[in-house]
């Protein structure tokens, strides 16, 4: 069956070219089961009028008219809407001023028929000079390629132009994308490349021609400038955990894949494993993608695992069991163990104190445990600022993850395991997970250095991370149960004496 295609005109003001735009178009496409939307965005000129009068000579023409500016970002929001709710296959955004030449339109396709791409960008870059030669003026062509440097460098991209508004997408694509929630400015054409590249979807470049009229140009180009950038740092500080928005929110699956593991550098995960005697026996709560149980394994650890979501094939466990800490406590007996890890979990508990005692008075057997512990520090120096300056974001992780439900400084954890009955052996500050934004490289690692360095001067301040080793004194029950077994003991050794 022939693909549904649809050409998505967006027009302004265009009411001298919008006819010749429609009218190119090759015939070509008849081929597939090609349509045409036009939509203009509350246009001051016979823009409609003249689009209505092209008719359907060639393919089925839909025209709309926006009441009220949606502005070109707002304008594309409804036509990629208009494609998802028709059934479309694949929705090609064409400019009615002329700009992008819908000749081309034939070749664009091809990598989404074939099912090579998610999404197609016609580029005016690709080949050194041809934008200039086609009439691009040299401040915007020296402003798109200072831009597309910067945005490449902060997404780890390789796109030769971020700023071409020719684009053909996949629906399928776009259902995924909350686009829906991007800006109604001329930035839109970046937020959806940003959502493109974080949901790992493929992009594929081809070469078009570049042409500049006598069209009017609607962009403040500073403006423009200033938004882009602002949307692609916003983007990357939303990795570090410092700002949280929602378009740029595009991950699926489960909550796995958001922990990642952290070697390499000074980290809970390498602290932790520091500690742990090889050959020892290892609970990993919330053992998520199973980095930690393979590590450990490879020490001779006997590892179980305990968590809401089953773990992947090879994850190192021995057992594994799934439980909601939240209902039902800690179910095994701790004294069985000589380590219990809880690295990033007691943040996510509804009752940190209720567990904490679950898992005190879960221990039977006489073992000398410790349990590791490590969390957000709430007071960490950027959120200070940040609250200073009117924001508290929550994210899709670090100190304030959107799963999060309690918040910890150094003082309140201490408060909380030794009200619990726990002993405090060991406390530290670990520094912001850096490489995970950065590459492990050199940088990234002299960074964390000097992070471990101010964390020597003010761990409250400067700690990304709280890291803390703690051992459970007996239950109770525990010292009734050993001091009826300790007298039952005396009695008969003197009864036999």
């Amino acid at each position: 069956m022939a693909p549904r295609v649809l050409i998505f005109v967006v027009a302004y003001n265009a009411e001298r070219t919008i006819q010749s735009v429609v009218q190119r178009i090759p015939e070509s496409l008849s081929q597939y089961h090609t349509e045409i939307l036009i939509i203009d965005d509350s246009s001051k000129d016979q823009t409609f009028h003249k689009a209505r009068a092209l008719g359907d000579s060639r393919f089925p023409t839909t025209v709309l008219f926006n009441p009220v500016n949606q502005g070109y970002g707002g304008n594309q929001k409804i036509g990629f809407h208009y494609a998802i709710e028709k059934g479309f296959d694949i929705v090609a955004l064409v400019h009615g001023d002329g700009q992008y030449a819908p000749e081309r339109l034939p070749d664009l396709l091809q990598p989404l028929l074939n099912g090579e791409a998610d999404a197609v960008f016609g580029s005016r870059m690709t080949e050194r000079g041809d934008a200039l030669r086609g009439g691009m003026p040299l401040y915007k062509y020296v402003g798109n390629k200072i831009l597309t440097t910067i945005q490449n460098s902060l997404l780890k991209s390789h796109l030769s132009e971020f700023h071409s508004g020719y684009r053909l997408y996949s629906v399928e694509a776009l259902k995924k994308l909350p686009f829906g929630s991007n800006t109604n400015d001329f930035h839109f054409d970046t937020e959806i490349i940003i959502q493109l590249l974080r949901a790992r979807m493929r992009i594929k470049e081809l070469p078009i021609p570049t042409y500049y009229g006598d069209e009017i140009c609607h962009v403040n180009g500073m403006k423009y400038a200033w938004d882009v950038v602002k949307s692609t740092l916003l983007s990357k500080a939303q990795d570090l955990g410092i700002f949280y928005q929602r378009n740029f929110d595009v991950s699926g699956g489960g909550m796995n894949h958001l922990y990642q593991s952290k070697w390499g550098y000074e980290s809970p995960h390498t602290l932790a494993l520091e500690r742990v005697k090889p050959g020892s026996k290892v609970v990993d709560v919330g053992c998520a993608s199973g980095y930690m149980a393979r590590a450990l394994k490879e020490r001779n650890c006997e590892v179980t695992g305990i968590d809401q979501f089953p773990p992947p094939a090879g994850s190192g466990l021995k057992e594994f069991l799934h439980a909601d800490l939240d209902t039902s406590g800690f179910p095994l007996d701790a004294g069985a163990f000589q380590y219990i890890l809880l690295l990033d979990v007691i943040e996510h508990l509804r009752s940190p104190e209720a567990f904490t005692d679950a898992l005190r008075a879960s221990r039977r057997q006489n073992e000398d445990t410790r349990v590791i512990v490590s969390t957000g520090n709430v007071a960490f120096l950027v959120t200070r600022l940040m609250l200073l300056l009117g924001f508290f974001n929550y994210g899709s992780r670090g100190i304030l993850d959107l799963t999060h439900t309690r918040l910890f400084t150094f003082a309140t954890l201490r408060n909380l395991f030794e009200q619990s009955g726990y002993r405090i052996e060991e406390i530290r500050g670990v520094p912001a997970p850096i490489p995970l934004a950065l590459g492990n490289t050199v940088l990234a690692r002299f960074l964390v250095r000097i992070n471990s360095a101010l964390i020597r001067i003010s761990r409250s301040l400067f700690a990304y991370q709280i890291f803390m080793v703690v051992r459970p004194l007996p239950s109770l029950d525990w010292l009734l149960q050993q001091a009826v077994e300790t007298s039952d003991t005396m009695t008969q050794e003197r009864a036999a004496g």
